[in-house]
């Protein structure tokens, strides 16, 4: 057995370490800091990162679900409404409940179908890193509809952690919960009970907020444990110790696994391995203080806008997680939260506010799940991820007036002026030229609509 004193301490600084560095990255502040994104399990597994997925099955094989208690920014937030909540009950906060292993099962191959079928709003519901990013965002900038839904998660995984602690969302509902729990039941140190001191006072059953202590049976639960470590310390007979959880006293392992059980959670692993493989807006301007411009309308696309760096379309919108990272981070007003029902809440990108400048990659670099892999400044002018076109109808040229915007600030030179048969001179875009930047939608004069915009490419083209 390991006595550790600091355990719970060291435990809890990390812990708010983590979660005020993802916040502030979610936030679009301390973007140096994303590599701590990178280590979330979901992004990971649609990244394909192999070494983050080795790290952290490896991490919780040794040390249960730490993951849950240190690096989850949602499980973090959990954690202090769960304390205030049991600070405000006077009875005894938790005791211990019985697994619901019918809807943990259920939502967790729930999760897994979505993935295979590419339902990507099914998992950016229920994944809790993109539900904690959808509540940052929605604070730094609370548009419809990525506020409301942020504020139902907020309000719905609140009142489940102040009544029931982590028992309530972790580790009935979250899929993320359920995938490390395969692995926490088999972890080497955790919390172990001594049968012989225990004198069945309860206390360390009612500070559980995992609610996986089983007194009666002098028992824990390793697969729900998030390894919190808030019961070591509270038993005053010493019968509860931080150690080696293979060699804990025989009345303290769970009951053997029976075929059903093993054969259900290999399926699990395998199929965990199979899907594995696989902040500021542009302000209103006004014209000499006098006239108000109008704002710019987003134009129909007959194929949506990916960023350079993601594959194609159907692998960006295949891949993300819908977790308002790159849309924090875009510095050019990009990126936004779409409010279509098919892509709802993933990332889209629009020219009204800005344009995706060459000399910009921050998206890709802070991408967690790989679907916007990094490139550089060079590769990103390689990319063609749209072709801008003219509706002539709407060129101000052909009221008579001189413009040439879209052909002047084109950062490629897919653009130049030429002159009609009626002697006026109108855009004309070179297709193989063109990267679809954006530069001349955003510049274009013509309001709401601008004369010229960009339809998106199915595949990206790299030349």
């Amino acid at each position: 057995m390991i006595k550790t004193r600091y355990l719970k301490a060291v435990r809890i600084g990390l812990a708010v370490l983590f979660w005020a560095g993802l916040t502030l990255l979610l936030a679009g502040v301390a973007l140096p800091l994303g590599w701590m994104a990178k280590l979330q399990l979901l992004p990971a597994i649609l990244a394909g990162n192999v070494i983050v997925l080795i790290v952290l099955a490896l991490l919780t094989i040794l040390f249960g679900r730490i993951y849950c208690s240190v690096i989850c920014p949602l499980g973090v937030l959990q954690d202090g409404i769960s304390h205030i909540g049991a600070k405000t009950r006077k009875k005894k906060p938790f005791h211990f409940r019985k697994e619901l292993a019918w809807l943990r099962n259920g939502v967790w191959t729930l999760t897994l179908v979505a993935l295979l079928a590419d339902i990507q709003l099914v998992v950016a519901l229920i994944a809790p890193y993109s539900a904690y990013g959808r509540m940052v965002r929605s604070v730094v900038d609370p548009s419809w509809p990525l506020a409301l839904i942020a504020g139902l998660s907020f309000v719905l995984i609140g009142t489940l952690a102040f009544f029931f602690g982590r028992q309530g969302w972790c580790n009935s509902v979250c899929p993320v919960g359920t995938t490390l729990g395969i692995f926490s039941r088999f972890a080497v140190f955790m919390p172990v009970i001594d049968k012989d001191k225990c004198k069945n006072c309860r206390a360390c059953e009612h500070k559980c907020k995992a609610s996986c202590i089983d007194i009666e049976d002098h028992s824990i639960d390793y697969s729900r444990c998030v390894s919190c470590y808030d019961c070591l310390g509270e038993c005053k007979f010493d019968a509860i110790h931080f150690g080696n959880s293979w060699k804990r006293p025989a009345s303290s392992k769970p009951e053997p696994e029976t075929k059903a059980d093993s054969g259900r959670r290999a399926f699990l692993a395998g199929t965990l391995l199979l899907a594995g493989g696989g902040i500021a807006k542009a302000q209103k301007k006004v014209d000499g203080g006098f006239a108000a411009v109008l704002d710019k309308t987003s134009p129909e696309r007959d194929v949506p806008l990916t960023p350079p760096g993601s594959k194609s379309v159907e692998d960006f919108y295949s891949r993300c997680t819908a977790c308002q990272l790159c849309v924090s981070a875009c510095p050019n007003g990009v990126l936004r939260p779409s409010t279509e029902l098919e892509r709802l809440m993933q990332p889209e990108m629009g020219y009204e506010n800005g344009f995706c400048r060459p000399e910009c990659t921050k998206c890709g670099e802070l991408c967690p799940s790989g679907a916007i892999l990094p490139v550089s400044r060079e590769e990103k002018t390689q990319y063609h991820i749209g072709t801008a076109r003219v509706d002539r109808t709407l060129c101000v040229s052909l009221s008579g007036t001189h413009c040439g915007n879209c052909a002047r600030h084109c950062p490629s030179g897919a653009i130049r002026m030429v002159k009609d048969e009626d002697g006026h001179l109108i855009p004309v875009v070179n297709e193989e030229l063109c990267t679809g930047c954006g530069a001349c939608e955003f510049l274009c004069p013509a309001r709401p609509l601008s004369a010229i915009t960009v339809n998106g490419r199915h595949s990206h083209i790299e030349v």
